[in-house]
């Protein structure tokens, strides 16, 4: 409401906007169109309220507004009146420095005059003295010179004295030097002696301390083998008691397992035997056995006859003709039978026929080798 109250002509606006869009429908169109005032209705006093409380906002916005210039133009004057001041003050500083610089620079060049005034003095005072150095040196020296050739002078003298206290001295210690030569000579000998007794006695201790340290090297190393073997042992003894327990257990438990076997099979020892030796592998043992037995075997059978067939029937005709020949043939008959037996012997164990009896062929088959007579 109250933006419809403040704002008439928005309102107005709109509404002829939204009317607009109803009557485009129709083919119509809002030339010109105006709102009433807005008016209370009896009993409410809403708009005379809002019209009230624009007029005293338009009234205190003029008061501030006068009351904003008003601190504007005081404040615009203090700000004036402070800038007058601070330039004012601003160009006294500057001329106290001005004035302050200028004495400073005249002060400097004074002070510059002086320094260039005492520095010339300075070098001429240095001048002089270096002077006077040298002359000082100078003298010293003259007086060095002449010191030293009064030194030089008196230690020559005393030189050549000692030179020849020197010469006096070395002759003095040339005597002494042959006298105690003599003296020593027969003291060496003595000496001699009691060194080399010293020395074989030092040895002798020398050798008997290695031999001690030897044994007992000997029998460090004897208590370090001892105690090897000692170990050695202890481990031996240990292992062979686990390996005895551990006979002992698996023994107990075969005897646990045979007892509960035969409870299971009703106390049948041949049936147990029976369980033991399949479950074993037994039988696959002896048939791998009888197997590789007979693997290498080769038997050959050899079939030979006397001719008991038609020869025998020929030798029962003969027997009628003729009286002794039956008797020959029998003879011949064994004969026949040699060669295959031999054959036979040779190839199963090599051995051959002696040389009076015959020889076997090699070029005619086992099976059928003939028998040479001799």
């Amino acid at each position: 409401m109250e933006e419809i109250f403040q704002g008439t002509k928005k309102f107005k606006q709109e509404v002829f906007d939204q009317v607009q869009i109803v009557l485009n429908k129709f083919g119509l169109y809002i030339y010109n169109a105006n709102v009433k005032q807005l008016v209370d209705e009896p009993g409410h006093e809403y708009f005379s309220y809002l019209g009230q409380k624009t007029q005293k906002e338009a009234q205190n916005k003029a008061k501030v507004d006068v009351a904003e210039e008003q601190m504007k133009g005081e404040v615009g004057t203090k700000e004036r009146q402070g800038l007058t001041r601070q330039n004012a003050a601003k160009v006294g500083a500057e001329t106290k420095v001005l004035s302050v610089r200028q004495e400073g620079i005249a002060l400097k060049e004074e002070a510059k005059v002086r320094s260039e005034v005492q520095v010339y003095d300075n070098e001429r005072e240095a001048e002089i003295a270096a002077a006077q150095a040298g002359l000082a040196m100078k003298k010293a020296g003259w007086e060095k010179q002449s010191k030293v050739a009064q030194v030089e002078a008196v230690k020559a003298v005393a030189i050549r004295e000692a030179e020849l206290q020197m010469e006096v001295e070395r002759k003095n210690a040339l005597r002494l030097t042959e006298k105690l030569k003599a003296e020593q000579l027969s003291k060496a000998t003595v000496q001699d002696s009691n060194a080399a007794l010293y020395k074989r006695q030092k040895a002798a201790e020398a050798t008997l301390y290695e031999e001690v340290k030897l044994a007992e090297a000997r029998k460090a190393q004897a208590d370090a083998m001892f105690f090897e073997q000692k170990l050695a042992e202890d481990a031996r003894l240990y292992a062979k008691e686990k390996e005895a327990e551990a006979l002992n257990m698996v023994g107990k438990a075969k005897a646990e397992y045979v007892s509960s076997m035969l409870q299971a099979l009703g106390g049948s020892y041949n049936a147990l035997r029976d369980y033991l030796m399949i479950d074993g592998g037994m039988y696959q043992e002896m048939a791998r056995i009888n197997a590789g037995a007979v693997s290498g075997m080769q038997p050959k059978i050899s079939i030979w006859s006397n001719g008991g067939g038609a020869d025998g029937a020929n030798a029962g005709a003969g027997e009628a003709g003729i009286g002794g020949a039956g008797a020959m043939q029998q003879v011949a008959g064994v004969y026949k039978m040699l060669p295959p037996l031999l054959s036979t012997v040779h190839e199963q164990t090599g051995m051959v026929p002696p040389a009076w009896m015959g020889s076997l062929p090699n070029d005619v088959p086992n099976c059928a080798k003939e028998y040479q007579m001799v």
